[in-house]
């Protein structure tokens, strides 16, 4: 087993390193002036099962495009197996045609992955579930729940209430929600444009609890800044927003410090967007240790939902 770190995010690839034990594998990714990527392995890997860690978050064209390459070199220096590690997969929001003359572009970019030469895909919270249905090749889908949980009953918080900040979230909550053994409420949302939303009712009750306001992802902020301050109005003493991937694009921090919310709590599937405002209060809760533990299972040809048990 030999893996190798991408240039998305070498801080989490030399987390999951140091958790395995290993030393990263050596390859040089470089750009020619004009911006091509440019891929050299300085290891030999002919039988080498090889994992590459690369999320493609943004710039999202230019990470996809260097790990389809260091895929390809891998292949064709006889690997005896490519799991790309992606634990953010950009393009999943665009997962179906919501209107006319539109591209399915998560499908799209499934089929250059697996035309790359990747033989498996290992991520982390994608979008849409339906995603998993989207590639031709072996997939092992991780959820970062479990790691949020803990963190999140380490607060011991007094009435904690886990809350959707819109209708298509409502699973996530109630998985949330069973974990933490508390109830979980819904508010409605209605999407004004790419950025901008407006909340109205909330579905239950939050008025003196510790809200927990959970998604998958933050991109631009609008949808979590309506969330807290509606939760707020209707009366909750606290409000904590919880995703996955903290994207943090556009406006986010600035939208995200008007709603003031107690904590905003994210993974490192991604870096995180510089500069952090210091007066918003962001915990980062590492996921080294679980995907260093999948990859591990699968070079032994180990269950990774076993993860999970």
């Amino acid at each position: 087993m030999r893996i190798y770190i991408g240039n998305a995010h070498p801080e989490l690839g030399k987390a999951v390193c140091a958790h395995l034990r290993q030393e990263p594998g050596m390859i040089d990714v470089q750009q020619f002036p004009d911006s091509e990527t440019k891929v050299r392995i300085r290891d030999n890997v002919r039988g080498v099962n090889a994992f590459i860690i690369q999320p493609t978050c943004a710039p999202v064209n230019e990470n996809l495009m260097e790990l389809l390459i260091m895929v390809d070199a891998m292949r064709r220096a006889s690997v005896k197996s490519i799991t790309a590690v992606i634990p953010y997969f950009g393009y999943a929001r665009q997962d179906r045609k919501h209107e006319g003359r539109v591209p399915i572009t998560a499908k799209l970019v499934t089929n250059l992955i697996a035309a790359s030469g990747a033989t498996r895909v290992l991520t982390v919270d994608l979008h849409a579930h339906q995603i998993q249905g989207f590639f031709d090749l072996p997939l092992d889908h991780l959820y970062a729940a479990p790691v949020l949980v803990k963190y999140l009953k380490s607060l011991h918080l007094e009435q904690p209430v886990v809350v959707s900040p819109d209708a298509g979230s409502v699973k996530m909550a109630a998985r949330y929600a069973r974990y933490l053994d508390t109830s979980f409420a819904i508010i409605e949302k209605k999407r004004l444009s790419d950025e901008v939303v407006e909340t109205g009712h909330v579905v239950g009750d939050v008025r003196d609890c510790d809200a927990i306001i959970v998604d998958d992802m933050i991109a631009s902020g609008g949808s979590m800044a309506a969330a807290v301050e509606t939760a707020r109005a209707h009366g909750a003493r606290s409000v904590r927003v919880l995703a996955t991937h903290g994207l943090f694009v556009s406006r986010a921090y600035e939208r995200l410090v008007e709603a003031k919310p107690t904590e905003v709590i994210v993974t490192d599937t991604v870096p995180l967007a510089e500069p952090v405002p210091p007066e918003l209060n962001v915990k980062v809760i590492s996921l080294a240790t679980l995907i260093g533990d999948a990859i591990s299972h699968i070079h032994r040809n180990k269950s990774v939902s076993s993860l999970f048990g």
